[in-house]
């Protein structure tokens, strides 16, 4: 194993780009519409990131005890931001996103094989001091996550994360790899102790008791979780973890609240043979975007994310987040009811092989 040799990553990033970050948030600021006035927050007194969209945008929570509030509707890096031949259109979403109020941005190094990462990068270039930024490392040693990491600051063009995750923990060799002498959890607080990162997170969406252990045995600041109307029909996550996760106070972000579109009304499948083996169907979804994205901001979460195909849907999500009201016991129930019929679809990413 490599020596784990002191990174300040920070210091030899960051004087070149403090500079040009200043300016621009400046300038941005400025031009950008809505503009928080002199009735809205104003900027911590901390490290932390500050968009003053975001209070006059939607209502906001705490992200755990991390001492940020974030927007209830956060941006996703899969859809079109990790999508080949559409860096143009990533860069045009991801800053109207930012204009519109959002200030929680979560990527990961695999999606796109690096291309969400590059394209968030560009915009981070200029506008870091307004996001949140997460990202998550898919490898389970010290070595290669600490070098996955690397590659996730030089991408996203930045000198340190706001949170770092763990991606999709599904199993209990990957437990076993990832708390050993030599796994990523070492990496982990090897990295946050050297200021390369500030919080750190788990994420998931396959088995909800593994996630469980995981956060038992490591005192994780944050939490990404599948959970959309689907979910109290099989595994839940609603159920089986969310309730342990709220009694450690971390910061809870949900996902998979459309399922790649495939829990919508307004989504038509696909030819059989065009679509992936495990998320193959021949129904259409079952909710509005509405109804998916209330369902989940009405749960005890802080954030939800959500990625999206054109800007004409970042501009719809954030009119659904502004306008939000939690929704009653029955309005909830009746949502899961509807996706009955399409539970396998709207958690293909579950772990099927138990039954059902």
């Amino acid at each position: 194993m490599a020596k784990k040799e002191k990174i300040n990553r920070r210091k030899f990033l960051g004087a070149s780009m403090a500079g040009t970050m200043g300016i621009a948030m400046a300038s941005k600021a400025a031009a950008a519409p809505g503009v928080a006035n002199s009735s809205h927050p104003t900027a911590p007194g901390n490290d932390l990131p500050f968009n003053p969209r975001t209070f006059a945008a939607m209502p906001t929570n705490a992200l755990g005890k991390t001492g940020y509030k974030v927007g209830i509707l956060s941006l996703g890096g899969q859809a079109s931001i990790e999508t080949k031949g559409r860096e143009e259109l990533s860069e045009k979403i991801i800053n109207r996103a930012i204009d519109l109020g959002i200030n929680y941005i979560d990527t990961a190094a695999s999606y796109g094989k690096g291309l969400s990462q590059l394209n968030i990068g560009r915009v981070m270039k200029t506008r870091r001091k307004e996001v949140f930024l997460a990202t998550k490392t898919h490898l389970r040693s010290y070595d290669d996550s600490m070098r996955l990491l690397e590659e996730s600051l030089t991408n996203l063009q930045t000198d340190h994360l706001n949170i770092w995750q763990l991606h999709n923990v599904q199993r209990q060799d990957q437990v076993d790899q990832i708390f050993s002498n030599e796994g990523a959890i070492k990496a982990f607080e090897k990295a946050r102790s050297e200021g390369m990162v500030k919080f750190l997170g788990i994420t998931g969406h396959y088995e909800p008791m593994i996630l469980k252990q995981c956060i038992e045995r490591f005192d994780f600041d944050t939490i990404l979780m599948a959970v959309n109307g689907a979910d109290v029909h099989y595994l839940s996550f609603k159920n089986y973890l969310l309730p342990e996760v709220q009694k450690k106070g971390m910061g809870i972000i949900s996902m998979k609240v459309a399922t790649r579109g495939r829990m919508l009304s307004s989504w038509t499948p696909p030819p059989m043979d065009e679509q992936p083996a495990r998320m193959a169907t021949k129904l259409p979804g079952a909710l509005t975007i509405k109804e998916a994205l209330e369902y989940n901001m009405t749960l005890p979460v802080s954030t939800t994310i959500i990625g999206v195909d054109d800007v004409g849907q970042i501009e719809e999500n954030v009119k659904i987040a502004s306008e939000f009201s939690p929704l009653n016991n029955e309005q909830m129930a009746a949502i899961e009811y509807k996706c009955l019929p399409i539970v396998r679809q709207g958690l293909y990413f579950r772990r099927w092989e138990l039954g059902v």
